[in-house]
C-alpha cells in the first residue's frame, strides 16, 4: 500500500483514521480498567479524559468524533478532487456525494433504532453517522462549486462566525438572548421544533441535532483545506508538515481565546470547540504525515491501518455481533487467570484483540465496507 506523495491516498490518513477508531472500538476500556484496578490518581485522571463533560468543557474523548469528520474532509481532494481532474462532471460527483451523505444518515438511524418498525415519535433521528453524513455532504458541495482555497476559508469562517452570532443574539422563548444552557440555547430549541422523533437528552436536546450541524460543516471544510494543501502545495513534504503544525497550533490558540466568550461545548459543537478540534486534528495529522509519509516509518502504523480501512463496519458491528460474548468465548480463561483486580484489564486487551483479528481477516480478504 505504498503511496506517492501528492498524488495518491495518504497511508498516514488511513493510520490516523484507525487511531481514531481504536478508541471507539474499545481502546478507552484499557484506561477505565486501569483506573478501577489501581485507583491510582494518574490512571484515574486518564480515565476521566475518556468521558464527555455534561455540558461545557473539553476532554480527549470529545476529539474522536470531529477527528473522523476532519479526516473525511482531508480525503476529499484525493477522491472527489481526483475525479474532477479526470474529467468527471460536477453533477455526477454531486449525486455521489449526496447519496453517500444520505446513506450515512440512514445507517445512523439504524444504529440508533435497529431494524424494528417503531412509531416515529419513539425514534431518534440525530446520530453520529448522520452528523458525519450531512456535514460531509455540505462540505463537499462547497468544495465542488468553489475553485479557490481562499473561498473555502471564507466559507468555513462564515459558518463558524455566523453560528456564534446566531446563538449570541437568539434563545429559546422565555430565555435571554445568548443563553447557552441546555434548554435555553437556540440550537436545542430549533431541534425541538424541527427534528422529528425523540431527542437524546430528556427530549430537550440532541448533541447530533440539525442546527449544530452548521459548525460541523466547517470541521469538514477544515479537513478539505488541509487535504488540498497536502495534495497541491508545491512545498516539500517536510515544509508541508511544518506548515500544518503551525496552522494547527494557531487554530488551538484562537480557540483558547474564543473559549472565553463562547465556551468549548461538544453538545452544541460551539465555534470555539470546532476551532479547537480542527487545530488538534491538524497537529495529529502533521505528526502522522511526517512520520509515515515523509520519513517512511510505516510498519508501526499497520495496526491502525487495519482498523481505519473498515471504520464504518467496526462502528456498526456492535449491533450485529456480541463482542463481549465472543471475547469471553476465547479468553474467559485468561481473565480468570489474571484474577482481581486485573481481570478487567486483561478483558480490555482481549476485547480489542478479538475485534482487531476480525478486521485483519477482512483486510487480508480485501473485504471493505464502502459507503
Amino acid at each position: 500500500m505504498s503511496q506517492t506523495l501528492g498524488s495518491q491516498r495518504l497511508y498516514s490518513l488511513d493510520a490516523l483514521r484507525g487511531f481514531d477508531m481504536f478508541w471507539i472500538m474499545g481502546g478507552e476500556r484499557i484506561f477505565h480498567a486501569l483506573s478501577k484496578a489501581t485507583d491510582n490518581p494518574f490512571w484515574n485522571s486518564l480515565s476521566h479524559q475518556f468521558s464527555h463533560p455534561d455540558w461545557n468543557g473539553f476532554r480527549f474523548y470529545d476529539l474522536i468524533f470531529p477527528l473522523f469528520l476532519f479526516i473525511a474532509g482531508v480525503a476529499t481532494p484525493y477522491s472527489v478532487g481526483r475525479q474532477l481532474e479526470k474529467g468527471a462532471s460536477r453533477q455526477k460527483l454531486l449525486r455521489r456525494v449526496v447519496k453517500r451523505g444520505f446513506v450515512l444518515v440512514l445507517l445512523g438511524i439504524i444504529y440508533n433504532n435497529g431494524l424494528s418498525i417503531q412509531p416515529i415519535s419513539e425514534m431518534r433521528f440525530g446520530s453520529v453517522l448522520g452528523r458525519i453524513g450531512l456535514a460531509y455532504m455540505f462540505a463537499n458541495i462547497i468544495y465542488l462549486y468553489t475553485k479557490k482555497q481562499s473561498i473555502r476559508v471564507i466559507w468555513a469562517g462564515c459558518l463558524l462566525l455566523g453560528y456564534w452570532l446566531i446563538l449570541l443574539c437568539t434563545a429559546a422563548p422565555g430565555f435571554p438572548a445568548g443563553d447557552l444552557t441546555i434548554e435555553g440555547n437556540f440550537a436545542s430549541y430549533f431541534d425541538r421544533l424541527f427534528l422529528p422523533g425523540k431527542l437524546y437528552v430528556n427530549n430537550i436536546h440532541d448533541p447530533e441535532g440539525l442546527f449544530s450541524t452548521i459548525p460541523a460543516i466547517a470541521t469538514g471544510l477544515l479537513g478539505i483545506l488541509t487535504g488540498g494543501f497536502l495534495k497541491n502545495s508545491p512545498l516539500s513534504p517536510n515544509a508541508k508538515a511544518v506548515r500544518l503544525l503551525a496552522a494547527g497550533a494557531a487554530l488551538v490558540a484562537v480557540a483558547l481565546v474564543w473559549n472565553i466568550a463562547f465556551p468549548f461545548n461538544k453538545n452544541l459543537w460551539s465555534s470555539s470547540f470546532a476551532t479547537l478540534v480542527g487545530g488538534i486534528s491538524m497537529l495529529l495529522l502533521a505528526v502522522f504525515y511526517y512520520i509515515i509519509d515523509v520519513k517512511g516509518y510505516k510498519k508501526w502504523a499497520f495496526f491502525f491501518v487495519v482498523i481505519g480501512m473498515n471504520s464504518i463496519l467496526i462502528y456498526m458491528s456492535g449491533h450485529f455481533i456480541d463482542w463481549k460474548y465472543s471475547t469471553n468465548a476465547f479468553f474467559e480463561w485468561l481473565t480468570e487467570l489474571a484474577g482481581d483486580p486485573y481481570g478487567i484489564l486483561a478483558f480490555a486487551f482481549c476485547y480489542i484483540a478479538v475485534k482487531w483479528a476480525f478486521l485483519y481477516f477482512l483486510y487480508k480478504k480485501k473485504v471493505f465496507l464502502r459507503v
